[in-house]
């Protein structure tokens, strides 16, 4: 029954963190994932990443990223869809670049140093989405093109770590036609599905006499949105942020996000927060602090400028675009999983994984009072 006490934990303490820190002026979200860094392996080791905490995370992820779908203004996402395309590029091209650059003057080799570059370029907004949510942001022009930038990043990324995987890594050769190909039927499948198939089964499965019928093939096509968008090779979270988007555009809409948003905010959501702590540890990194601090003001300040180009470009004001150039900075859980995979694949030095994952960490940590504090400044600005 240690799962128990986990959960125990987790739930009394990430509400306590969350509160403490929102007194403190800093969004709820950085304490709880400063409280899963106490709780871990980095300082008390109380609680340790399981089989329970690795399920319990990848279904609030799930859950929260499909919320963000539900509460989502789809025309306001057609209307920005430029500006998220030159966001998500630009916010590729630095981070690619100096994360290279940074490699190389290490002294890491060109194949390690290029696998950096593309670890940093990647970006995971489940972090952001809880921000934008506390500010009532996450339907403003901003916050839709960190969405929409979001999706883009996910594809471009993928491709160009098969592409690695392919010429440069230790597995099979991947074809790279193939891999297009996927993301592409991906977004056919959801666009699909969105138009007749989601109101379908909600319209008729709803009349079924059972159990709040609604929530439950909600749920369903969140999941099937998910396994389809992960058997295609895309990142998870784009399917159920994709079902929550299809979801929204039907009457059930508001019954839907009214009945999951507190299951998932009372139990897998604080699981998902603390996870991203877990991973946390100082042992043997102390050779390479030089090399954790560079890196991280590189990722940091990569993805800030980058996105905030692609948005100042597209017609944003300047302070619009460092609030989307913010919103881009965390790495979470997707670059935990590249990481994770350059490791398998030989693209990563063993001696420097610890230091890579306390790096997206890090981002993951600055992201959120970083995205608060100018959307503060724009409030004040606009009063």
């Amino acid at each position: 029954m240690e799962f128990i006490l986990y959960l125990v934990l987790i739930l009394f303490l990430t509400k306590i963190a969350g509160d403490i820190s929102v007194r403190l002026g800093q969004p709820s979200v950085l304490g709880k994932l400063i409280i899963g860094i106490i709780l871990g392996p980095a300082v008390l080791g109380w609680v340790n990443h399981n089989e329970f905490i690795y399920y319990f995370s990848e279904i609030g992820v799930l859950l929260l990223m499909f919320l963000a779908g539900l509460e989502t203004d789809l025309e306001q996402l057609k209307k920005n869809w430029k500006s998220a395309f030159a966001v998500a590029v630009l916010g590729i091209i630095l981070p690619l670049i100096g994360g290279f650059g940074i490699g190389e003057l290490f002294g890491l080799g060109t194949t390690y140093s290029l696998f950096i570059g593309v670890l940093l370029s990647a970006t995971s907004v489940s972090i952001t989405v809880q921000v934008l949510k506390d500010m009532k942001k996450l339907n403003s022009p901003e916050g839709s093109t960190i969405l929409g930038a979001a999706v883009v990043d996910d594809v471009l990324v993928v491709v160009l770590l098969a592409v690695m995987i392919s010429f440069l890594g230790t597995g099979e050769d991947i074809s790279i036609g193939l891999l297009v190909g996927k993301k592409i039927l991906f977004f056919i499948g959801v666009f699909l599905a969105g138009i007749f198939l989601v109101p379908f089964l909600m319209k008729s499965l709803s009349k079924l006499k059972v159990t709040e019928p609604v929530v439950s093939i909600a749920l369903v096509i969140c999941f099937v949105f998910v396994y389809f968008a992960d058997w295609l090779g895309m990142a998870g979270i784009i399917g159920a942020f994709a079902a929550g988007l299809a979801i929204s555009q039907t009457e059930f809409k508001h019954k839907v996000e009214s009945k999951i948003e507190p299951i998932a905010y009372a139990v897998f959501v604080p699981v998902f927060f603390v996870s991203i702590g877990l991973n946390v540890s100082f042992d043997g990194i102390g050779n390479q602090i030089l090399f954790i601090v560079a890196l991280s003001i590189l990722a940091v300040l990569s993805k800030l400028l980058g996105g905030a180009l692609g948005a100042k470009f597209t017609g944003f004001s300047s302070r619009s675009s460092f609030i989307i150039g913010a919103g881009m900075v965390s790495r979470g859980e997707v670059a935990l999983i590249i990481a994770a995979t350059g490791l398998q694949e030989a693209l990563l030095l063993p001696e420097y994984f610890t230091s890579v994952i306390i790096v997206i960490i890090v981002t993951t940590l600055i992201a959120p009072p970083m995205l608060k504090y100018l959307i503060q400044g724009e409030l004040k600005k606009s009063n």
